[in-house]
Formats: structure tokens, C-alpha cells, sequence
């Protein structure tokens, strides 16, 4: 007897982040109760974006529920929803819909990543950390999968790398993953030239390989000239 092959479907985004009927519900959770996710590397501004969604807010409420998990003692932190939050606060909302998530920390911070490169406008920096994060999230996933897996880099079952699949998933090079990456080597006032196009990609990748002395002398001088 011929066996079928069998197909599967990654889910979307939207699906991803839409609780399930059977399995998950939206409730109103206080505000003060949600701590910020560790080390989140995506910036709130309170921009003319955020003064749009404040009206939004104040109109029509919170459409999307943010997803957050629980950090135990009453307590949550946020995954997924920091600009809702926020124009929430700034809306003087004291309650927010909200699906909690029992989660990993490296789930968490998969899914976090995910989420936010959905976003139209990303700083060179945010995808430094983002990539960063992920990268590190899943070889530790790997890792305790198979505990053979070389040090560096987790290799899946296809032959690709952890770093494979980002770059995959966002429509970039491996190397160009990797030069995101070195950015996070940069002190942060480099680092903020290179957000604020002072300093281009490229140029701002070798930076990295200077010590933090050096680049500090390098920033120091710029300043002079």
C-alpha cells in the first residue's frame, strides 16, 4: 500500500498571535501588573505614530490583545503589544486585553522578535539586538534538543543552521545576518551614529572589530572634526 505523503502548514503570523477558541481566552489585565520584556530591544517613541494610535486608543479601545506570560505572584511580562501598552498608558487605560502564555524564556523571546520585525521602520540597531536574541534563543532550543550539536552553531536535521533560518525568514543573506549582528559590538554612541545614518552599514561592521577604547578614540574624534 503506497503511503501519502503528508503536508504541513506553518501558521501566519495573524495565527500565531489570535487565541485559540479551545485553548486560550483574552482577559483584562491591569497595566501595572506587566513589566517590560528583558533586554527589549525595540524602541517606544512617543511619535506622531504613537499620538495616532493614543486617538485610536481613546476611540475605539485596544482592538488586538497584547500577549504577555506569567512571571508568577499576580505578576506578567510583556511578549508581544509594547506600542498598545504604552498608548495605552498614555491614554490613562488602567486595563488591558491580554492572552497569557505559558512560555520559555526562549520562546518568549522568539516570539518577540517575530513580532516586532513585522514592522515597517527598523533601526539598524533593533535588528542587531532582534537577530542577536533569536540567534542565541535558538541554539540554546537546539542544544537541549541534541546535546551533539556543535558549540556554535546548532545544525537542524535539513542541514541548515539556526542563523540559516533567520536569514530565510527575512528575506536576507546569512552573511548580512552576521553583520547585523557584529553591530551590537559597537559602544552605543557609534552605535547611535550608525541608527541616525552618520555612519553607513558597511563601515560601521569593521568598526566593530576595534576594541571599545579604540572606538571610543574613534568617536572622540569625529566629535573634533
Amino acid at each position: 500500500m503506497k503511503q501519502e505523503n503528508l503536508k504541513f502548514e506553518l501558521p501566519t503570523i495573524e495565527e500565531l498571535f489570535t487565541p485559540s477558541c479551545t485553548t486560550e481566552t483574552v482577559r483584562k489585565i491591569s497595566i501595572d501588573k506587566i513589566s517590560e520584556f528583558k533586554n527589549h530591544p525595540f524602541k517606544v517613541k512617543d511619535d506622531d505614530e504613537m499620538k495616532k494610535m493614543v486617538e485610536s486608543v481613546k476611540k475605539y479601545g485596544i482592538l488586538n490583545p497584547i500577549l504577555v506570560r506569567t512571571k508568577g505572584n499576580g505578576e506578567f511580562e510583556m511578549i508581544s503589544g509594547h506600542r498598545r501598552k504604552r498608548a495605552s498608558e498614555i491614554a490613562r487605560i488602567t486595563e488591558i486585553p491580554a492572552i497569557v502564555r505559558e512560555l520559555t524564556d526562549d520562546e518568549a523571546t522568539i516570539i518577540m522578535v517575530d513580532s516586532n520585525l513585522q514592522r515597517e521602520e527598523i533601526l539598524p540597531s533593533e535588528k542587531a539586538f532582534a537577530y542577536k536574541m533569536k540567534l542565541e534563543a535558538m541554539k540554546h532550543q537546539g542544544k537541549k534538543e541534541n546535546t551533539t550539536s556543535a558549540p556554535m552553531e546548532h545544525k537542524l536535521e535539513n542541514g541548515q543552521t539556526s542563523r540559516d533560518i533567520i536569514a530565510e525568514e527575512q528575506n536576507e543573506s546569512r552573511e548580512q545576518i552576521r553583520r547585523y549582528i557584529r553591530l551590537t559590538e559597537l559602544v552605543p554612541e557609534i552605535l547611535k551614529m550608525v541608527d541616525e545614518k552618520k555612519i553607513a552599514f558597511r563601515p560601521a561592521v569593521e568598526i566593530s572589530y576595534l576594541t571599545q577604547n579604540q572606538q571610543k578614540d574613534l568617536y572622540d574624534f569625529v566629535n573634533e572634526k
